[in-house]
């Protein structure tokens, strides 16, 4: 894999590291190894630094979009994961709900090499749409220069984001050859008919496929959709029909068929893209919500009837919605948010753990006291982190005692007590992929972690916890959730903010007041302390040296 550029509106913390950087390095924090036999528990048996590590998980479990319900999670290839997910149409910049999106689908990307799958990842590049169409008259710009321009700023918005590379990203205008081929052979079994504006797929040719992603007729469903499914030629056979091929209208770009010049419809896009990548049928295609209908259903329609295999995928997962403050994201409402926009005012990796931070599945309400949150957490959490950084330097390390919440030792049981939270995290993910439940395991590690660095009697003790703590985030924080920054970057001295400097004096002496009531047990008055601080946008963190503080 290769890495990408670095978005210019990048803040301070942010980078983004190759695949192979990214990837999860063995020894560490694991969950199962690629299980193709989902009713045995595994054990794990790790020896890092001399922390044995034992855990017993059960089998990854994932919401079936078609089954609607939770299932075990297996493959058609042992130890292989074949995943397409649909991507965006390429004519203008990405939006936030691409970005919820893409990391969600990042984040299964992850977990999935992380439990030892290899996984094969497809995302597609619509390239010729209507909205391309539109954008290249309304400006007068050839549509293949916006298409390669939006491209490039694609992948701008993605690296900043810290997503990881796909494996191949096919752009449907490379496989218009194969379209034509699967039309016409949709035709000669009855599936398909030639109307005066182009070929349309006859949805009653295959009635029992009705309704397989959104367990509703295709009527009803048809009656809240919008935007593209509500296009009707006068060639239809039927309302519920779509078009497979387009006729050539003046202006447009178009390719020659047996049925005339012209271009191929939305949904066979994916379908003859899929089917060149994995053949008749594969492990996991995702997208979002919206694409249940009619996008994915259509593909179910055109690729089973194509290849007589049924299901298309094993697998069909969808992540919910991104609102703005309760309501729908829309350009109408003056909401809309681009990836560009956003970043200029937030740390990318303080909108990806707000995007992370929710199951992927449950709809999102994006607002400013949810990025004020992550904000808050990240800070919290890269402060655990540098500090470990800080101790984790060269030199000989002691051997960690055993982990054991029972232990009257408080190095050995404070490692225990990290060991189960490392051991929720894990299977926080093989549920379904629940980020959020994960995201709750690092935020309580921190506080453990930030104790277990004022243990330690000698310099050897010190790196080796400084070590411990160190990989302990990297393994969940940075390889799985993706909202660590390289540790170069953090290390590196930033540019003072002037307010740190106008509130220092108010805020040591609220420390030392902080202190001196909590040496006293005035809970009441620690607590009134924390607020002011809070409220003056400070983040504490408390060290081996003494309290450390920070701007949010």
């Amino acid at each position: 894999m290769k890495s990408g550029t670095i978005h210019p509106n990048l803040t301070r913390c942010t980078s983004r590291r190759t695949y192979e950087e990214n990837r999860i390095p063995s020894g560490f924090l694991m969950s199962h190894p690629a299980i193709e036999s989902p009713s045995h528990l595994l054990r794990i048996n790790l020896q890092v630094r001399g922390v044995t590590r034992r855990y017993v998980h059960m089998p990854l479990r994932v919401h079936d979009t078609r089954r609607r319900e939770k299932v075990d999670f297996t493959t058609q290839s042992p130890g292989r994961v074949s995943m397409y997910v649909c991507g965006v149409t390429v004519y203008d910049h990405c939006h936030l709900g691409h970005a919820r999106c893409y990391i969600a689908f990042d984040l299964i990307h992850r977990w999935l090499e992380a439990s030892g799958y290899d996984v094969d990842y497809v995302q597609n590049f619509t390239d010729i749409d209507d909205k391309i169409i539109l954008r290249s008259i309304e400006s007068g710009e050839d549509w293949r220069d916006i298409v390669d321009r939006n491209i490039a700023t694609y992948f701008e918005d993605m690296d900043a984001l810290n997503i990881l590379r796909a494996d191949h990203y096919p752009r449907c205008t490379e496989y218009v050859d194969s379209m034509i081929h699967i039309i016409d052979d949709l035709i000669q079994k009855e599936h398909a008919y030639v109307a005066d504006d182009g070929v349309y797929f006859h949805v009653d040719s295959a009635p029992e496929k009705y309704g397989q992603l959104t367990g509703q007729s295709i009527d009803a469903v048809r009656q809240g959709a919008g935007g593209r499914v509500n296009e009707t030629g006068g060639g239809k056979r039927d309302h519920k029909d779509f078009a497979l091929w387009k006729q050539a209208k003046p202006g447009e770009p178009v390719w020659p068929s047996p049925w005339g010049e012209g271009r191929p419809g939305w949904h066979i896009e994916c379908t003859a893209m899929s089917l060149d990548h994995f053949g008749a049928s594969f492990d996991i295609h995702g997208g979002g919500h919206d694409l249940r209908f009619p996008h994915h259903e259509a593909e179910i329609f055109q690729s089973e009837c194509h290849t007589g295999h049924a299901p298309l995928a094993g697998y069909w997962l969808h992540n919910g919605f991104v609102n703005i403050d309760g309501e729908k994201m829309s350009k109408s409402l003056g909401n809309f948010w681009t990836i560009r926009d956003i970043v200029q005012k937030v740390d990318p990796f303080v909108l990806r753990l707000a995007l992370v931070n929710a199951h992927y599945r449950s709809p999102i309400d994006m607002n400013e006291q949810l990025l004020k949150d992550a904000q808050r957490n990240h800070s919290r959490i890269l402060q655990v982190y540098e500090s470990a950084l800080r101790l984790a330097v060269d030199g000989r390390q002691h051997a960690l005692p055993t982990p054991d919440t029972a232990s009257s030792d408080p190095l050995a049981k404070s490692l225990g007590l990290l060991e189960r939270l490392a051991e929720g995290f894990a299977q926080a993910m093989d549920d379904d992929f629940n980020s959020r439940d994960a995201v709750a395991k690092v935020l309580a590690a921190t506080k453990q972690l930030q104790y277990l660095m004022t243990l330690g009697t000698d310099d050897g003790d010190k790196r080796a916890i400084g070590n411990y703590a160190k990989e302990w985030l990297e393994e969940t924080a940075g390889n799985i959730l993706g909202i660590l920054p390289s540790p170069d970057l953090l290390l590196a001295e930033p540019e003072e903010d002037p307010r740190k400097a106008e509130i220092a004096d108010q805020v040591e002496a609220l420390l030392v007041e902080r202190s001196d009531a909590r040496a006293d047990k005035d809970w009441p008055r620690a607590d009134a302390i924390r607020d002011q601080l809070s409220e003056l946008g400070v983040v504490v963190t408390d060290t081996a040296e003494g309290p450390k503080w920070d701007l949010e």
